[in-house]
């Protein structure tokens, strides 16, 4: 084959040019523009027109740029009125085509940012990666916990268009405050689109799966890409959750050291059992788990170390310490109180704000006559029905196991295909608890009553997985309508904890009281936020959820302290203490029905005075 003719190389070199995009086209014209002033003025010399080569220069120039100028052509002369009459028509062709080269390049430009591709120039902001109902309640989270910052910026980087996230997130977030929100086009499990949203400089990436067959799939993909996609090294957290306990190990070794994910559905297992056992459980939860109230605040104390922890537990008025992060990083909640602070150790307290974490030098009082040393209550069995089936229902039992006295029994009812085979293998796994199956319809009124369901400690209403979400979360909703006209014709209170596939029908439950608990995927984006902003706060949460170690208890008051008599905190607290329990708060009976804290007073101001009742809860962290 004959090399390539010179026609052919300039052809090709200047396509190469003319495929730069507008730049290049505004270039060419600029060329154009110069020569053809070069040409025009040569012709004026020749016709003798113009005041030197300077001057005729500027005439031809003046003449392509300005039509206009060829008005006052006439007096000059025919040869010159004829060159500059050409130079003119020139001209019009340059200054049209430059009009449409810019606004060629404007609209392009235009539908460039409407893609959301530009690079975010940001520095300490949170960085959420997906698109799912859960981003509203993290930015509600996120504008809430920045509260305090001049400027807080989150990047959302998803498969969706950037108006439309930008839009939504205005119709269902009203207020944004301090807190600017980015939104970028792109795959959050593309390394390439993920560096669009500059994760090597951000504080904390947030992995969110939208509703496809795998999300587990999804999120190892992003997992892998966040941290070995070429990032570089990131100094900021990573936090996801998986959907299936199964993919927990893949998630986490995807993720590395850096990455903190959590197993939704045994969160939301252990969350049923442990609200569904414990009356105001719940509240304090969702203190704890939000940014409205009460957070949990890590702080170091150098003016405690090489002093026992009770000496802390003391010397916070207006904050409630719970544990210990020692310097090695592990997490002791509920730690023997006659153990020494550390240098380089953190004390875990709870606090309404981390500028309320101070240090109160004064003296506490503690009223030793108030304090009285009862002795706990055996447990008694219990009896827990479940209505409904789905993938936690396993993880429900087994939890529940680990917490129920012998002899007691959990009957399960539903009309899933799986369950009773599932059933018959559980069973045997048993250790404490007796199971009963009758596979019927949850939503059959007749069915309900015949199991007479005030006749149970606790009632568990799950979505079943069978269907689609908001069908079952229709059943569910019957199921719960038909527990509370039940209870209110007979005038007997149901402890209910149900369960919401989709978050938005969790507002049609109406939760009616501090028992009527409602579990979704907020509790999951709530626990997501709060590690996003420490992820020493996984490991926390981790120790409160298991049944292992200290959990939250919510226990009689007069195990504390004397009923009827003014007692402040500091009291309250030490003999708490004094039993090997930490006590964060109390909740009054007779305010239960009072929303929205249904009576609990967490982390109360230990200096103020109150009077319990014998019927009260002290709320503490306690190991049984």
């Amino acid at each position: 084959m004959s090399d390539p003719t010179f026609k052919q190389r300039a052809r090709y070199w200047f396509d190469n040019t003319m495929s730069k995009g507008t730049k290049a086209l505004i270039g060419w014209l600029t060329v154009i523009t110069l020569v053809l002033t070069a040409i025009g003025a040569l012709f004026l010399a020749i016709v003798g027109g113009g005041d030197g080569f300077a001057g005729t220069l500027w005439t031809s120039f003046t003449h392509i740029l300005d039509a206009g100028t060829i008005t006052g052509d006439s007096e000059v002369g025919y040869p010159f009125m004829v060159v500059m009459f050409v130079t003119t028509i020139g001209g019009l062709v340059i200054l049209s085509s430059l009009v449409g080269v810019l606004t060629t390049g404007l609209d392009a430009k235009l539908e460039d940012l409407r893609k959301g591709r530009s690079f975010v120039v940001e520095k300490d902001h949170t960085v959420i990666l997906g698109w799912s109902d859960q981003v509203f309640i993290i930015i509600s989270e996120l504008v809430e916990a920045n509260e305090s910052e001049k400027r807080a910026v989150i990047a959302i980087l998803a498969d969706r268009d950037k108006v439309e996230m930008e839009d939504e997130i205005r119709s269902k977030i009203g207020d944004l405050k301090t807190t600017h929100v980015v939104c970028r086009t792109g795959d959050p499990a593309d390394p390439d689109d993920i560096g669009i949203v500059n994760p090597s400089q951000a504080k904390s990436v947030i992995l969110l799966t939208s509703g496809e067959d795998d999300p587990d799939a999804q999120l190892v993909r992003s997992l892998l890409a966040v941290t070995q996609g070429g990032q570089g090294a990131l100094k900021c957290h990573v936090v996801g959750a998986v959907s299936e306990s199964r993919n927990l190990p893949a998630a986490r070794l995807a993720g590395g050291r850096g990455a903190h994910v959590v197993d939704a559905n045994d969160l939301m297992a252990r969350l049923m059992v442990q609200t569904c056992r414990q009356s105001g459980l719940s509240v304090v939860y969702t203190d704890l788990l939000d940014f409205g109230g009460d957070e949990i605040y890590m702080v170091e104390e150098p003016n405690l170390f090489g002093r026992p922890l009770s000496q802390a537990l003391h010397s916070y008025r207006t904050s409630s310490f719970i544990g210990v992060l020692t310097k090695d990083g592990r997490c002791i909640v509920n730690p023997p109180s006659n153990a020494q602070l550390q240098p380089g150790d953190k004390l875990i307290l709870i606090a309404a704000d981390d500028s309320a974490v101070r240090l109160d030098g004064s003296r506490p009082f503690i009223d030793e006559s108030a304090i009285v040393a009862r002795a706990e209550e055996k447990h008694r069995p219990e009896r827990t029905l479940i209505l409904g089936w789905n993938a936690k229902t396993r993880m429900v039992l087994e939890q529940l196991d680990q917490y129920v006295a012998p002899g007691s029994v959990t009957d399960v009812v539903t009309d899933h295909p799986d369950a009773a085979e599932a059933i018959r293998k559980i069973g045997p796994t048993m250790r404490v608890q007796g199971l009963n199956f009758k596979q019927d319809d949850t939503t059959d009124r007749v069915l309900l009553e015949s199991l007479n369901p005030g006749s149970y400690d606790h009632i568990i209403a799950l979505c079943s997985d069978d269907v689609a979400p908001q069908l079952a979360d229709s059943k569910t909703l019957v199921t719960l309508l038909h527990l509370r006209d039940m209870s209110q014709r007979s005038n007997t209170r149901f402890k209910v904890v149900s369960e919401m596939a989709d978050d938005r029908n969790r507002t049609l439950a109406q939760v009616t009281q501090a028992d009527d608990f409602i579990v979704s995927d907020k509790l999951i984006s709530l626990l997501l936020t709060q590690t996003a902003e420490n992820p020493h706060l996984s490991h926390v949460f981790g120790n409160l959820f298991s049944p292992e170690g200290s959990e939250i208890y919510l226990k009689p008051a007069d195990h504390y302290v004397r009923p009827g008599v003014p007692v402040n905190f500091y009291t309250v607290a030490e003999s708490a203490r004094r039993r090997g329990e930490t006590a964060i708060g109390y909740r009054v009976v007779a305010e239960a029905q009072q929303a929205p804290s249904y009576g609990v007073h967490l982390n109360p101001d230990k200096s103020l005075q109150f009077m319990v009742q014998p019927s009260d809860k002290i709320i503490v962290l306690a190991e049984d």
